[in-house]
C-alpha cells in the first residue's frame, strides 16, 4: 500500500500515521522529516533546499518534489509508504503524481481526516513541546498533560507553546488549509483512492476507522 494523509492541522494526521506504521510496519515519511533529513544528509535537492531557508524563503516545489525523488526510489520504499504533510495544494499533488508514475509507485489509497475547525483549534491551541530540543516530547493540557504544570515528565525542561499554535496562527492555518488544500479531496475522489475518516474522536477510535478503511484486519488475518 501506498497510503496519503490529508486533513487540517489538528486532525491527528502525524499521530495515526505513526500509528499506521507501527501496524503495517510501512515507512512513515513526513515532509518536514524528509525536508530536514536531506539537508542534514547534503543531498542535491538538500543543498537547494538549505539556500533558500537560509535566506528565509519557502522552499520551491520543484525542490521538494526532487526529495521525494531522491527517497522513493530507495529499496525500504518497494513494498509501499506512508506519506504525510505533502501535497498542500493542486499544483503539489499533481507534480507528486507525475513523480510516482515515473516510479510506477502510484498511490493506491488517500485518508483524509475530516475534523470540525472548533477541535481542531483545541487541539493545536492545548498543545505543549519541552524547550529541550534533544527531548522533544509533546503534551496536550487537556488530553494528555504533564504530571507538573509546564514541566517535562521525561527531562525536566520547560513545557512551550509553539508560535504557529497560538490561536490567531492556527485561524490562519485553517485558513490556508481550506484554500489550498480542500481542493485536494476532490482530485482524489475523481481517482476513486480517496477515503473519508471522522477525526473527531479519540485517536484509537479514529485509527479503528482507518483499519476498517484499508481492510488491515482482513490483512492480519491471511
Amino acid at each position: 500500500m501506498r497510503i496519503l494523509f490529508l486533513g487540517p492541522q489538528g486532525s491527528g494526521k502525524g499521530t495515526q500515521a505513526k500509528k499506521l506504521h507501527d501496524k503495517t510496519g510501512l515507512p512513515h515519511l513526513s515532509s518536514g522529516d524528509l525536508l530536514r533529513q536531506a539537508v542534514a544528509d547534503g543531498t542535491p535537492a538538500g543543498k537547494r533546499a538549505k539556500q533558500y531557508m537560509e535566506a528565509g524563503k519557502l522552499v520551491p516545489d520543484d525542490v521538494l518534489i526532487a526529495m521525494f525523488g531522491e527517497r522513493l526510489p530507495k529499496p525500504e520504499y518497494n513494498g509501499g509508504y506512508i506519506l504525510d504533510g505533502f501535497p498542500r495544494n493542486l499544483a503539489q499533488a499533481k507534480a507528486l503524481d507525475v513523480l510516482l508514475s515515473h516510479l510506477n509507485q502510484p498511490l493506491t489509497h488517500v485518508l483524509n481526516l475530516t475534523i470540525d475547525d472548533g477541535v481542531a483549534m483545541e487541539r493545536m491551541t492545548g498543545r505543549r513541546i519541552c524547550s529541550n530540543k534533544s527531548c522533544g516530547a509533546i503534551y496536550h493540557i487537556k488530553t494528555a498533560p504533564p504530571k507538573h504544570d509546564a514541566i517535562c515528565d521525561l527531562c525536566g525542561s520547560v513545557l512551550m507553546q509553539r508560535s504557529d499554535d497560538t490561536p490567531e496562527a492556527c485561524r490562519e492555518r485553517l485558513k490556508i488549509y481550506h484554500d489550498e488544500t480542500e481542493p485536494l479531496v476532490s482530485y482524489y475522489q475523481a481517482k476513486h483512492i480517496l477515503h473519508v475518516v471522522d477525526a473527531n474522536a479519540d485517536p484509537e477510535t479514529v485509527f479503528a476507522k482507518i483499519a476498517e478503511a484499508l481492510k488491515l484486519e482482513k490483512m492480519s488475518a491471511k
